[in-house]
């Protein structure tokens, strides 16, 4: 059964019927349709709609994109990533195409029906355990961001993901980053694995229960690290702090809303005079040190970040997660600039 939410005409952003590539909010909302794009071209695959009777298209056609290349998971064959050019049409020249993306790289999140469920699940449950890194799909989307740096330019080139496929962007984005590469990522509803802390209505309790993981996991690194830490020039974390990517998160998502709290927490440390703490437990992750692990840094954990926060009323925890939220025009949001220094 086709949904109305895979049908551009009736969901998508119509009201872009020209692109402004210096406004964040027309950047944000042809991001997010990308991604979008991506997920519908798994369900026509799974639903086998061809030709005229595939849905994806318009997702990307209507913003004068191509679709270069699919990207497959070869373990259940499906479609997790697209590959788009920018092709801008000569009528539409007069219209200024500075900012615009040559390509843009992006990734679906897991479809809760059909056939790539099990697969994404499995991702699902890797990312808790900090093993996304070593599956062939991420394998698959980091070979395909390397051969478009290589051919095309860091410039010219945007990522975007929604839920694990944001995931999958920020992770290929961070390691391109540690090689001096920077890429443009939009990352929709992040996942962020952590107890849900920013759930918690009294301020005050959140901000004890943040603080003391951070005094636990600082006071853990040292007495397994030690002296051993990294200098500054070989520290992968303060390497990555020149690599900003915009978050998109919504604080009734339980998924990615923890990043709200962790990048305040990290500026209320800083002004107590607490920054060397929380910069050490940043770095570090109780799970991480307590299995000894070589690499305990979270994956999901970022220096520095645009976020920006959706704080328009959610009706349901799906629509929170949800990727259509972010082309919605007049959307109430607050953004905030993280630099780690």
């Amino acid at each position: 059964m086709t949904s109305e939410r895979d049908i551009f005409s009736l969901s998508g952003p119509l009201h872009l019927t020209s692109v402004d590539w210096t406004n964040e909010h027309h950047r944000r909302s042809v991001a997010a349709s990308l991604v979008q794009g991506v997920y519908v071209l798994e369900r026509d695959r799974q639903l086998n709609r061809k030709g005229p009777e595939s849905l994806a298209p318009p997702w990307w056609e209507f913003f004068h994109f191509q679709l270069l290349r699919q990207l497959v998971d070869n373990v259940d064959s499906s479609i997790f990533g697209a590959i788009y050019e920018f092709k801008p049409l000569p009528s539409n020249c007069h219209y200024s195409i500075q900012g615009a993306p040559r390509y843009v790289i992006a990734f679906r999140g897991t479809i809760t029906k059909g056939e790539s469920f099990t697969q994404d699940l499995k991702l699902d449950l890797l990312f808790i355990q900090n093993g996304l890194h070593g599956t062939p799909r991420f394998e698959i989307a980091m070979q395909a961001v390397r051969n478009m740096v290589a051919a095309a330019g860091a410039l010219n080139i945007w990522l975007a993901g929604h839920s694990l496929g944001s995931a999958i962007a920020m992770l290929a984005g961070k390691t391109m980053a540690k090689t001096g590469v920077f890429l443009q990522a939009f990352l929709f509803n992040p996942p962020f694995v952590s107890a849900p802390i920013e759930r918690i209505k009294d301020k005050k309790v959140k901000h004890g229960i943040r603080m003391a993981n951070s005094f636990i996991t600082a006071g853990l690194t040292f007495a397994i690290k030690g002296h051993h830490q990294c200098s500054a020039s070989e520290d992968p974390f303060v390497i990555l702090s020149a690599w900003v990517p915009c978050l998109f998160v919504n604080p009734a998502d339980h998924i990615c809303s923890e990043y709200v709290g962790y990048f305040e927490h990290r500026k209320k440390m800083e002004e107590i005079g607490a920054g060397g703490i929380e910069k050490l437990a940043t770095r570090n992750s109780i799970g991480g040190l307590l299995l000894g692990k070589k690499e305990s840094e979270p994956l999901h954990l970022l220096p520095s970040a645009n976020l920006t926060v959706n704080l328009s009323p959610s009706p349901d925890f799906k629509r929170a997660h949800g990727i259509h939220q972010w082309w919605i025009p007049d959307l109430l949001l607050q953004c905030k600039l993280y630099q780690y220094r």
